[in-house]
């Protein structure tokens, strides 16, 4: 079973992305996107997408434009992640066959994004709207409506938002910050795993 957890690789250079990639897929994360804010992105997805298509759904964050959908796609990407809801981006998305999880932060946004036809929902920022802002959302959601948590959510919180009806989560610096090396990464990352397993028991 995959785990409902997106690494989010902000920083990872090119020459370093598959060795951090590798070593989150050892130990069960296989979802990364790589935000296109990072050093030369699109080089950094046509290697993993190259390296490890098999193994993980690999993609970008920060999309926020549908020219960026095509270059993500182009690039092998299979996974599109936006700070926001832009209806035109997950249109993009879905029409190259791509998962789209853009950010959400109201209702509003929530019911056009699934309009347009996104896949799940990235409530963002997490920090802010809190587990009760999602367990309150939860109530006029459609049923199977997929909502990860990002920023403010973590291995120290990951019952709390679990509790509130999280269905996943979506992790940077708790997992990546750059310079660490593979085996820091791979480190966080046996936490982490070890952490929602825990939550979800």
């Amino acid at each position: 079973m995959t785990l409902p957890l997106i690494a989010i690789l902000r920083g990872v250079t090119p020459d370093e992305v598959c060795s951090v990639a590798h070593a989150l897929v050892d130990v069960g994360i296989t979802q990364i996107e790589v935000p296109l804010n990072s050093p030369d992105p699109l080089e950094s997805i046509t290697r993993l997408a190259r390296e490890l298509s098999d193994a993980a759904l690999i993609g970008a964050g920060t999309v926020l434009d549908t020219e960026h959908v095509a270059a993500v796609a182009d690039a092998g990407g299979k996974l599109i992640v936006s700070p926001n809801c832009d209806p035109d981006v997950i249109r993009a998305t879905k029409a190259r066959d791509m998962q789209s999880w853009p950010g959400i932060f109201t209702p509003t946004e929530a019911f056009s994004a699934l309009k347009a036809g996104a896949d799940g929902l990235k409530l963002f920022p997490g920090a802010m709207a809190g587990p009760s802002g999602l367990a309150a959302m939860r109530a006029i959601l459609p049923a199977g409506t997929l909502v990860y948590a990002v920023g403010g959510a973590g291995p120290e919180n990951f019952q709390t938002w679990i509790d509130a009806s999280a269905d996943g989560f979506g992790l940077g610096s708790a997992l990546f910050k750059p310079g660490m090396s593979a085996q820091q990464v791979a480190e966080n990352a046996r936490g982490i795993v070890s952490a929602y397993r825990e939550a979800v028991a």
